[in-house]
């Protein structure tokens, strides 16, 4: 049993970061910032925003979480505080292991394999099942888009047949009836959301720089749409619109806060590019915290606009910031605001879809998953394979899938990686105390302790259904570990080849 828990050593994994099977050092603290605003800034407040501020209802007429309303401003605010504080312990960690896996190699140095496999299994609902939700707003965005240009795409090319299943909005439940069949089945496609997700995947395989470049162009980008929505919004603001503040009071807050949680998710995602980081000792933590807290006032900002813009009961639409500025009666500019949406996502799309193939190339040479998970091509030097195969899966998810249900899944998934983190910097500093940090936690109990019962808190804050997915997921992946990963891992068989 101990044999499920046994660390590898910090200085192994340092090792492996120098070594002919590691990863190009070409990004700056620069990049990273931009990576980190790329990533968070994106599905969740072009699209999750609008189910936080006015709740949601499922097809049967259920409530399924009540909305926060004007005071969504508090929820940002809530989950600003819980993410800077496991952004403090990823900051301490990414400094000291500047390696591809993220928290997948932090919980590998300090709580062992078992919890190491766990999260590297969890962090696939973050990356992977969260990029369908991505994509799938996306394609919401680019449909908005075609309308305002007078090209409208059928019904059933431009949505999933779980959407359709589960929406709550008669004329898209619809569909399942109106469609056409085949064999019985209503054919219920996500097209736009499976082709980007394609293009995003071909873009990876040119490089790491390359997708940075890309990425810096499409954070400008983005940056200027919003910047845009709230100088426009900001001219239109309506102070009975803030009446009532908190409709749902705190559950209300609460519960929003769970599902737009999503706005936050990709900050940990600058941790999988510590290996391709010039200086990551000073470069990573200016990357997670300084990118956290850009995003946590831009977030505060549009929030409060958006509601003071509209009745916050007429949000819960897939595309609430290009809704809001319809109703409002700046149709131009809400087209234009769905265009920097569509740049913006596809910039969230390229960041985690970047870093999933990095976490599974740190957990097949750690011989957790077979040997080709951590091969490279030789060329780019990016993980090829794990790419083509992430981008496959979220692609096939994404042209059938729900971006409400994905919500939940990933955030689960995602809190439940926080928490494991700001637990592992507590043990890693009663293990090895002696170990040198160039960036530490301050007040490291109350920090550590402060983000893992926070992030635990909002977790309570997400449906039923989303913890009953959660303890299949993490049981099938258990099942997983103990099939393959434990009798070819190389901690425990380290006479095991690494790969070429």
């Amino acid at each position: 049993m101990s044999q499920l828990f046994q660390r590898k050593p910090i200085a192994e994994l340092i090792h492996e970061t120098e070594g002919a099977n590691s990863l190009k050092r070409s990004l700056g603290a620069g990049d990273l910032i931009m990576l980190a605003i790329g990533a968070v800034i994106g599905a969740g407040i072009f699209g999750a925003i609008g189910t936080a501020a006015a709740g949601e209802i499922d097809s049967a007429g259920h409530v399924v979480r009540a909305g926060a309303g004007p005071a969504l401003v508090f929820s940002f605010l809530l989950l600003g505080g819980a993410c800077a504080l496991a952004g403090l312990c990823y900051a301490e960690l990414a400094a000291m292991i500047p390696q591809a896996g993220s928290a997948y190699a932090y919980s590998y140095a300090t709580l062992g394999e078992l919890v190491a496999w766990i999260i590297g299994w969890d962090l696939i609902l973050e990356y992977a099942v969260g990029n369908v939700a991505v994509a799938i707003s996306w394609a919401d965005y680019v449909k908005t888009l075609l309308a305002g240009v007078g090209l409208v795409l059928p019904p059933w090319v431009a949505t999933g047949y779980r959407t359709a299943l589960l929406s709550g909005d008669p004329q898209v439940h619809g569909l399942i009836a109106t469609a056409p069949h085949v064999a019985g089945m209503p054919i219920l496609i996500n097209v736009p959301a499976f082709a980007i997700v394609m293009f995003i995947t071909w873009l990876l395989l040119r490089g790491a720089r390359e997708s940075a470049t890309a990425n810096n162009i499409m954070v400008a980008i983005k940056l200027l749409a919003l910047g845009l929505f709230v100088a426009v919004g900001a001219t239109h603001l309506h102070p009975e619109n803030y009446h009532p503040f908190a409709p749902n009071g705190f559950t209300g807050i609460h519960q929003g806060a769970a599902i737009v949680f999503f706005a936050y998710i990709g900050f940990d995602a600058i941790s999988t590019a510590a290996e391709e980081t010039r200086d990551p000792q000073r470069n990573l933590p200016i990357g997670i915290l300084g990118g956290l807290a850009i995003c946590t006032l831009i977030y505060v900002i549009v929030g409060a606009v958006l509601t003071g813009m509209v009745p916050y009961t007429q949000l819960a639409v897939a595309d609430p910031l290009a809704r809001a500025l319809q109703l409002a009666g700046f149709t131009t500019v809400g087209w234009i605001v769905a265009l920097g949406a569509a740049v913006s996502m596809s910039a969230v799309l390229l960041v985690f879809q970047y870093g999933q193939p990095r976490i599974f190339f740190s957990m097949g040479r750690d011989g957790l998953l077979p040997p080709w998970a951590a091969r490279l091509n030789p060329v780019t030097r990016v993980p090829a394979v794990t790419t083509v195969i992430t981008g496959l899966f979220v692609a096939a998810w994404a042209l059938i899938g729900d971006a409400a249900e994905t919500y939940d899944l990933t955030n689960i998934g995602t809190l439940f990686a926080f928490m494991l983190v700001s637990i592992g910097v507590l043990v890693l500093r009663y293990k090895e105390p002696e170990r040198h940090r160039p960036f530490k936690v301050p007040v490291a109990w109350l920090v550590c302790l402060g983000g893992a019962a926070a992030c635990l808190f909002v977790m309570k804050g997400l449906p039923s259904k989303a913890w009953e997915r959660f303890g299949i997921w993490l049981a099938i992946g258990l099942a997983l570990y103990f099939v393959y990963g434990y009798s070819h891992s190389r901690l425990h068989d380290p006479a095991r080849s690494r790969p070429a």
